[in-house]
């Protein structure tokens, strides 16, 4: 029963999505109107971070258009080190986010749809610019495309990007609880090590390694040894041990479940396709570049209404 209940309510939410904001809209924004860019948040959002997509999707409608606002916000910083090759360009469009934002709690935003959607976002729930802020820091830090040193410097850096946005997205619920944002900082830090790595087979394809150089060495894997792709023990072990720190936080998150406000649950979702990657590298034994960890998860929707159902994250 509940399975069905499940369904019907991911089928209605999709389809009233689709119906409501079509898929061509991101590539021709012209208007500066509310409503428009709101659209532009949210597709860039299905674009680029589909996963958080339809975490958002979940959180009460309500509160959506600020959400959206934040995760499209991550997303326009997430892009630049991909999308430039030379750093101070990276460092000049950080720039812009960085005076986009001064003059986003101006009020006086440039017209650009994120800026002017998070604008209304931050009047709107009165968002802490620190964790703004943290998240522009860590992602131009990101820029200088070096692995971090160790395991606590890659967890810093997830608190500051990953938890960041999870905190605005509370404080975008408008949930201010203790417990919410200790569950949101475990969150964060077990996404940011599932991120890397998810992404870090195709980053070998592209000859860089970013997995933290103490955990190699402790394995006596070389660069090399994760460039050629051989998934041999040793290579197996560090993805074991990143995995296992992924799977402290998460546990560690769920442990404050039953103090987390019923409201915190849906805006603490992200989590789930994190424990479920955790649960499929287990099953490949370990080898990140197992083929199965490749294909995505089509029940995804229907897993996050099922835990809204139960209320876990």
């Amino acid at each position: 029963m509940a399975a069905c209940y499940a369904r019907r309510r991911l089928f209605s939410k999709l389809f009233n999505f689709r119906r409501k904001y079509p898929l061509c809209f991101c590539s021709n924004y012209s208007s500066n109107s509310s409503q428009s860019n709101a659209q532009y948040c949210i597709q860039i959002v299905r674009r680029m971070d589909y996963e958080n997509f339809l975490c958002t999707l979940l959180i009460p409608k309500k509160f959506q258009k600020s959400a959206f606002a934040v995760r499209a916000f991550n997303v326009e910083l997430a892009q630049i080190r991909d999308a430039v090759n030379d750093k101070q360009i990276g460092k000049a469009r950080m720039l812009f986010w960085r005076d986009c934002l001064e003059q986003v709690y101006k009020g006086q935003p440039p017209q650009h749809p994120v800026a002017m959607a998070l604008t209304e976002a931050v009047e709107k729930h009165n968002l802490s610019k620190r964790w703004f802020t943290r998240l522009i820091d860590a992602r131009e830090t990101n820029l200088e495309d070096k692995p971090h040193q160790d395991i606590k410097s890659l967890e810093d850096y997830n608190e500051n990007s990953v938890s960041s946005v999870l905190y605005l997205i509370l404080e975008s619920s408008g949930i201010k609880d203790v417990h919410a944002d200790h569950a949101a900082s475990h969150i964060g830090k077990a996404i940011g090590i599932v991120t890397l790595l998810r992404a870090a087979p195709y980053l070998a394809n592209q000859r860089k390694v970013y997995i933290p150089s103490d955990i190699l060495i402790k394995h006596e894997v070389s660069h090399q040894d994760v460039i050629r792709g051989n998934a041999s023990q040793s290579l197996k072990d560090v993805v074991y041990e990143l995995a296992s720190t992924a799977n402290t936080h998460m546990s560690t998150a769920r442990s404050f479940q039953s103090k987390v406000p019923k409201a915190a649950i849906k805006t603490l979702l992200p989590g789930v396709s994190c424990q479920n990657y955790l649960d499929k590298v287990q099953k490949a034994d370990f080898n990140m570049f197992d083929n199965s960890l490749r294909e995505r998860n089509n029940l995804l929707p229907l897993q996050l209404l099922k835990q809204v159902l139960k209320g876990k994250y």
